[in-house]
């Protein structure tokens, strides 16, 4: 399909046109690529495999720096290494990596000292007395191209362990059970299963859930261990809802099971008690239209209560507490209020503690208040130094834990584990993430704010190396989101440094549609203002244009799933501004897929981005956007899609047409698309793997924007020339 003569440069595949017509609300569009969808079809794989063939003859010139990019992650990296240990009753519990490895192997020792709470001292690549390997995940990839561990967990008891994998990419998850004193696998199996699982208080019980033919989890199951096959599991609750979604966990305390079902905008909460797995879950609190909320349990004195996180006239949500049996949320006594400028996010709880995680002033903070038999006393954020930074309390591995495990990291801090005691209001560091040969020092990172066409502040983000002169038009990496109220927080990126060195300024865009400033910033950006997220992108580049931090020949821009949505439309409204775009698994064919109501998770993504299939306008307002649809016959940007065939958030199809439509209409540099065969959303599975794709569209980014391919500032030191 593609043929390369020896005196000019690689021909492009050319896909065929198929038309097909799409009408709704008396508007026809003609579809000429559609017949990509199959990819069941010889024609498709093949086209599939001329894009790879094609993308890797137009790279060929870069196969030097991503090598050396690639060298650069790994040097960077300590390969051989191992996590923070975690407690859980009588053990403490984490995972080994080692060199040459893809993937973790996951350990535990016993916790010899019962009233000791300070994680064992381990050694990265050496085995510890007591060592036990429950899993050694590279065993289980053996003879896959790509493995994912979904589920794991391991009975209150210690002794069985639950874990699930995925070796397609499509997340369809087996279940399988072992006995941990023998290593024996039980007859149990369970196909088809989605990513969690969680014991009984007794281990006889597993529950789990299944997904629909839109990959929907719908169904939470009971199963007794023991038993092969899911044939005898018992279903303890289906959710008819196509807008809503199910996961099944137990609270921290391991007193109840909880049963959590979600739309995008609203959710409900079943719980039943782990002591008595055979009995039916009970509503909580009966589900209202655009209301969220999620429990936990606490123990004050000798009562057991529920905490409720909810936003019922409270637009960044409240924190209340009332009696297990509790059904409506004005019975709840408030113990957090609403606060306009903090969105509290999530609650993390212990017997003795309560950890908030929330954001305040555009960063991910926590905040901990001790809990007695009177409930909350008063709660303070943890402090640190730096001016941009991301914490976040994780999950207490233990109901008894007295400390507050915290994830601490920056744009120039590597990720930080970090125990914090409330009785002293200090912290214990117990592990940064090693990065080989790395100086903060010689990095600056910087917060602007970018006013809005429609005056709003739009922060960004700016990270480079201290010999870079600001504002003298340095090549430059933006990168942007937007979309599901998820944040592009402060985070140390291995990768980045490769492009830190070369001279290029790393950016960050926090654009309406994502959660940094709070739910009212989501809110601006999804539905029918879906196009603020567009715009502040838009205004974001153009102001580090304006103000001399880049010129468009040396602007790239890098978004991925819905920012690649993001990249496609900006690309259509202002393709003059980038010399460039990065386009990871993008959605950007997102009218067609959302008008499917058959497709995988369609219905659910109505609350996000509006119903075209039942809205005239929805439908007019999404058509004017959506990338694909948008192409127009003018100079674009060179374009690098990259997506996976196995993907099932946002299928391949919708990058592969996108590039054929840019072949077909538009002029200007190559549009290239490179597609996983063996992989689902997240890439590549291993992590040589995935930093070996990381580099190739480094080594792209480098090129495009016209930066140094040698490093021009040494990561250890002064100039490198």
């Amino acid at each position: 399909m593609t043929q390369t003569p020896a005196d000019s440069r690689p021909v492009p595949p050319v896909a065929a046109k198929v038309p097909t017509t799409r009408t709704f609300h008396g508007d026809s569009y003609v579809d000429n690529y559609e017949w990509l969808r199959d990819k069941e079809s010889p024609e498709t794989i093949a086209y599939l495999e001329a894009e790879n063939a094609y993308t890797e003859r137009v790279t060929a010139h870069l196969d030097d720096l991503r090598e050396a990019m690639f060298t650069e992650i790994k040097a960077r990296t300590q390969e051989t290494d191992l996590s923070v240990p975690t407690r859980t009753g009588g053990y403490w519990y984490y995972s080994r990596t080692h060199e040459g490895k893809q993937y973790p192997v996951m350990c535990r020792v016993p916790a010899l000292d019962e009233g000791s709470w300070t994680p064992p001292t381990l050694q990265p690549g050496e085995s510890t007395d007591g060592e036990q390997v429950l899993l050694d995940c590279n065993d289980l990839a053996a003879g896959h191209d790509f493995f994912s561990l979904g589920a794991f967990t391991v009975t209150l008891d210690g002794a069985t362990l639950a874990y699930s994998t995925d070796v397609v990419g499509d997340e369809r998850f087996t279940v399988r059970v072992l006995r941990l004193d023998s290593g024996d696998l039980l007859p149990d199996e369970i196909r088809n299963a989605a990513h969690g699982a969680t014991w009984s208080a007794d281990g006889r019980y597993l529950f789990y859930t299944t997904v629909d033919d839109a990959w929907r989890p719908e169904r939470v199951w009971r199963h007794l261990v023991g038993t092969p096959g899911a044939e005898g599991d018992v279903c303890i609750f289906h959710e008819p809802d196509e807008r809503f979604w199910v996961s099944v966990d137990r609270t921290t305390s391991d007193r109840f099971i909880v049963l959590e079902t979600g739309s995008r905008v609203t959710s409900e909460t079943r719980i039943l008690d782990a002591a008595d797995p055979t009995t039916d879950p009970e509503v909580v609190i009966p589900r209202q239209e655009g209301v969220e909320y999620a429990v936990d349990h606490v123990s004050l004195g000798d009562r057991d209560r529920l905490l409720v996180l909810h936003n019922s006239g409270a637009q960044n949500f409240t924190l209340g507490i009332g009696d297990v049996d509790v059904h409506s949320l004005d019975d709840l006594e408030t113990v957090i209020g609403h606060d306009q400028a903090v969105r509290l996010s999530d609650i993390q709880v212990s017997r003795d503690t309560v950890a908030v995680n929330l954001r305040e002033g555009g960063l991910a903070q926590v905040r901990v208040f001790a809990l007695g038999a009177d409930g909350l006393g008063a709660g303070d954020n943890i402090a640190f130094d730096e001016p941009l930074f991301t914490a976040s309390a994780t999950r207490f591995g233990d109901w008894r834990q007295p400390f507050v495990r915290v994830g601490y990291e920056s744009w120039l801090t590597p990720r930080t584990v970090l125990d914090y005691d409330p009785s002293t209001q200090s912290h214990h560091i117990r592990k940064q993430q090693p990065v080989v040969g790395y100086d903060s020092e010689l990095f600056v990172q910087s917060r602007e704010w970018v006013r809005s066409r429609d005056g709003v502040d739009i922060p960004i983000s700016i990270v480079h190396h201290r010999g870079v002169a600001p504002r003298e038009g340095s090549p430059l990496l933006l990168y942007g989101y937007g979309s599901y109220e998820i944040s592009m927080d402060p985070r140390m990126r291995i990768p980045v440094l490769s492009l830190l060195e070369r001279g290029m300024v790393f950016v960050v865009a926090h654009v309406r549609g994502g959660g940094e400033m709070g739910r009212s910033w989501y809110e601006h950006g999804k539905l029918l203002e879906k196009k603020n997220t567009f715009n502040d992108f838009v205004d974001c580049a153009r102001r580090l244009v304006d103000s001399g931090w880049t010129s468009p020949e040396r602007l790239v821009a890098h978004g991925g799933s819905a920012g690649g949505l993001l990249m496609g439309a900006v690309a259509n409204q202002v393709p003059d501004l980038f010399a460039g775009i990065v386009a990871h698994v993008p959605f950007v064919d997102a009218l067609t897929t959302i008008l499917d109501p058959e497709l995988p998770l369609t219905v659910i993504e109505w609350d996000e981005w509006g119903d075209p299939l039942h809205d005239p306008e929805v439908y007019a307002y999404m058509k004017s956007y959506t990338p694909y649809e948008n192409v127009a016959a003018t100079d674009y940007p060179a374009i690098y899609a990259l997506t996976s065939i196995n993907d099932t958030r946002v299928y391949y199809v919708e990058p592969a047409k996108w590039v054929a439509q840019l072949r077909a209409i538009t002029t200007g540099r190559p549009a290239l698309l490179k597609c996983e065969m063996s992989a689902g959303h997240g890439g590549p599975s291993g992590r040589y793997d995935f930093w070996r794709e990381t580099a190739d569209y480094s080594a792209w980014v480098v090129d495009v924007a016209g930066a140094s391919h040698d490093p021009v500032h040494a990561i250890g030191g002064g100039d490198a020339g």
